[in-house]
């Protein structure tokens, strides 16, 4: 595995191979890498001859400065993890490589950034398409991948290709999971031992809703998820939404129950989790 800091450095290696007609699948991260990561690199391997990730903690995407600064950086430790998982180019820049300058650019999301992520965090998407589509511009990749946890994300993402007309077909990727449910997350890391032992809520009651909506309306199954997790005195909701998978349009029946998602995001004493669930499933 190749680590390059620059931008110029990368693009002339990516731009080599290129020119002999190799495929390139990219996953970008903010490192502090787990299985679920590793799995992205994976499906790359198995799609693509050359695999790039990426670890740099944005800071456009982060509408809290203390969680900007909580985030977890080991890089030295994701190298080991990147090297057993055969990655060929780790682009590590730093954030005066990635904005030389004040990045003043504006999205049109078509409203899928002003619900859930976009309500609690604002700007965060608009910072997240800034870091992506410089990313994009930077590596070239033949495909991209992204993990289905954060669902609105990818969502967003999608769009942002096509609007932009950026040539990567982007991949999504399964959620992975602890054995006892809870969705792998860099954030996972930041829990006390007494927070980890709570959070496996999240999924039971995800999961348990799904059979909740067999007979409960959909208002009626979003009030139940609310009420659950917040009976654990160490989780607070901060949202549940049953969304359209495309559109991320609030759903008030079950009429299309095959394209309903679940998506929530609860507190744990000062981190932040996400997950989600198909109710088609």
């Amino acid at each position: 595995m190749k680590r390059i800091d620059n931008k110029s450095d990368l693009i002339k290696e990516l731009n080599i191979l290129r020119n002999k007609a190799k495929t390139i699948g990219f996953v970008p991260t903010m490192g502090a890498l787990h299985e679920g990561h590793l799995s992205l690199i994976k499906y790359s391997n198995k799609q693509n001859d050359i695999t790039v990730i990426s670890i740099f903690v944005n800071p456009t995407q982060f509408n809290d400065k203390k969680d900007y600064q909580r985030y977890p950086r080991i890089v030295e430790d994701d190298i080991k993890k990147l090297e057993k998982a055969k990655c060929d180019f780790l682009f590590t820049p730093s954030e005066q490589e990635m904005y030389p300058e004040n990045d003043t650019r504006e999205f049109d999301f078509d409203n899928l950034d002003k619900a859930m992520e976009g309500k609690f965090r604002p700007g965060h998407f608009r910072g997240v398409a800034l870091i992506v589509s410089k990313l994009f511009e930077i590596v070239g990749p033949t495909r991209a991948y992204f993990g289905e946890k954060d669902f609105q994300q990818l969502t967003v993402i999608k769009h942002l290709v096509k609007t932009l007309n950026i040539p990567v077909e982007i991949v999504p990727c399964p959620i992975l999971r602890e054995p006892d449910g809870l969705a792998m997350s860099s954030r996972n890391m930041l829990l006390s031992p007494t927070e980890r032992k709570h959070v496996p809520l999240i999924f039971k009651t995800l999961t348990e809703a799904k059979e909740k909506a067999k007979t409960l309306s959909v208002q009626e199954t979003k009030d139940w998820v609310v009420r659950s997790i917040n009976a654990d005195p160490l989780l607070k909701i901060e949202y549940f939404e049953i969304v359209d998978d495309t559109k991320l349009e609030s759903v008030t029946d079950w009429k299309n129950k095959n394209t309903s998602v679940g998506c929530i995001a609860v507190h744990v004493g000062n981190i932040r989790l996400i997950d989600n669930i198909r109710f088609n499933l």
